[in-house]
């Protein structure tokens, strides 16, 4: 490639993110709903703030944040004009700094981040491409992308952005400002407002159910849908079956990460989370704010308590109490896992010292 490359030297590069701004440090402040307090040395400046970046690059007009103390010695020497900060990190920012002092920086950041980085807003139209079934609904406020298919009876409502080679089957519901990505494809689903579904999911294709007849395996028809509700992330890659009698159902504010699989008649609750490469079988039922660490495996037909957190590679084969932490294969409560590690370091140690010093004996 020729020619000098237009490359930025900080974050949230023009060609990929929008930008809004400036913005007053009381505006910042409102919207991160934090404290101000301004610099003890200097002024802030008068026509705002224009951008966000880590505390080691950011400069003057830049708002950064610290969340984690071992970045401490970084907000020292950092030039940002604006940090946000925790309340015990208050009297260490830089005099000529001012502060946003939150309990909660990093939420605060977020908010901050989004007011200088809002999300790009549908640009309505269809691509000459798209293919739009005559009895398809499709809002003319939403943007259709390139080489699309909508099939019969589908609905697309207001303000969504539909990426390339996205199929929405038949009869599939979107609400308000969904963001499906890329080579999406989705059937047998109702989808909530505000969903955001990421480059090369599937939702839901039938699920992994059979039964055993003499002449071998027989395919068990699978009749239910999936439901994303209101607000849902789904990650890249992510596979979710619809049911094969009732809904497979993925509760409102859930993220699920990328690569993760969600069987048939699964239902997850509230604000439920699931890192990527989790499986999750059929019938399993989450609770509220279950946290589901990566590479996790839960067999069917269990219930999974309210706020429990399931380890990272964990092997899930019976209920969890709600709150619980578990840990191991099969899975146990976090204390009885490590307590069960330091016995085994204590009896192969002793062993291996049993047999080192009988080979030096007669």
């Amino acid at each position: 490639m020729t020619g000098q490359q237009n490359v930025s030297s900080g974050p949230a590069d023009p060609r990929f993110f929008t930008r809004s701004g400036p913005f007053e440090a009381q505006v910042l402040a409102d919207a991160a709903e934090a404290t101000l307090v301004s610099p003890r040395e200097g002024n802030m400046p008068t026509e705002g703030y224009v951008g966000i970046a880590p505390l080691q690059i950011a400069g003057p007009q830049d708002v950064s944040f610290l969340d984690n103390r071992r970045y401490a010695s970084l907000l020292e020497n950092t030039k940002a004009g604006l940090v946000i900060v925790a309340p015990a990190f208050a009297d260490k920012v830089p005099a000529h700094c001012a502060a946003l002092v939150s309990t909660a920086p990093y939420l605060a950041w977020s908010r901050v981040a989004r007011l200088f980085h809002p999300k790009t807003p549908a640009k309505a139209g269809i691509h000459p491409s798209a293919y739009i079934a005559p009895t398809a609904q499709v809002d003319p406020n939403c943007e259709i992308g390139a080489f699309v298919v909508i099939e019969a009876g589908a609905e697309v409502g207001p303000d969504c952005v539909i990426g390339s080679h996205v199929v929405v089957g038949q009869g599939v519901q979107l609400g308000a400002g969904c963001r499906i990505g890329n080579h999406v494809t989705l059937s047998h689903a109702v989808v909530g407002e505000r969903v955001i579904i990421l480059p090369g999911a599937r939702i839901g294709q039938d699920g992994f159910g059979f039964a055993v007849g003499p002449k071998g395996f027989e395919t068990v028809p699978q009749l239910g849908r999936v439901v994303l509700e209101h607000d849902v992330e789904i990650g890249a890659n992510t596979t979710i079956d619809r049911g094969s009698v009732n809904d497979t159902v993925i509760g409102a504010g859930s993220r699920l990460d990328n690569l993760v699989q969600i069987g048939h008649n699964a239902r997850l609750g509230r604000c439920c989370i699931v890192v990527s490469q989790a499986g999750i079988s059929g019938s399993t039922v989450l609770e509220d704010f279950v946290t589901v660490a990566a590479q996790a495996g839960l067999i069917g037909h269990i219930r999974i308590g309210a706020k429990a957190r399931i380890g990272a590679q964990c092997g899930v084969m019976s209920d969890v109490e709600s709150g619980a932490d578990v840990i191991g294969s099969p899975a146990m409560p976090f204390r009885e896992f490590f307590r069960n590690v330091a016995v085994l370091r204590k009896l192969a140690k002793k062993a291996s010292g049993s047999a080192d010093g009988g080979s030096g004996k007669e």
